[in-house]
């Protein structure tokens, strides 16, 4: 097996390391040379693997943190929008169906009275 496939595996042990390159913090290829470097039971690890905020991020916790950082404002608006569209579809689908069923309104001549 080479190195590249053992890093491979490593990675699968560790879905941790996927939370930081999602993150931006650290990319695949600096991952591979410290991997190359050190090997796996080394302390260069020991940042990247036990990081609480990025291994809580797949457990309940995340879910939490993720909740509490919306916001609740914009989300209100967002969905205040909507319902106005969908009445305003609404509305606009009654018209259509009302304008179709109405007989059409004819004037009556001037110069007929009533019951003329």
């Amino acid at each position: 097996m080479n190195t590249k496939d053992k890093f491979k595996d490593f990675v699968k042990k560790n879905p941790v390391l996927l939370k930081h390159v999602q993150n931006g913090k650290m990319t695949w290829q600096k991952f591979y040379e410290i991997y190359d470097m050190y090997g796996e039971d080394s302390n260069a690890w020991k940042e990247y693997l036990t990081d609480s905020t990025v291994a809580t991020a797949g457990t309940a916790l995340g879910l939490f943190d993720f909740i509490k950082n919306l916001d609740l404002d914009s989300i209100q608006t967002g969905v205040n929008s909507m319902q106005r569209v969908v009445s305003l579809l609404q509305d606009m689908t009654n018209k259509n169906t009302a304008n179709t069923n109405r007989e059409e309104y004819k004037p009556r001549p001037l110069y007929k009275h009533f019951e003329d």
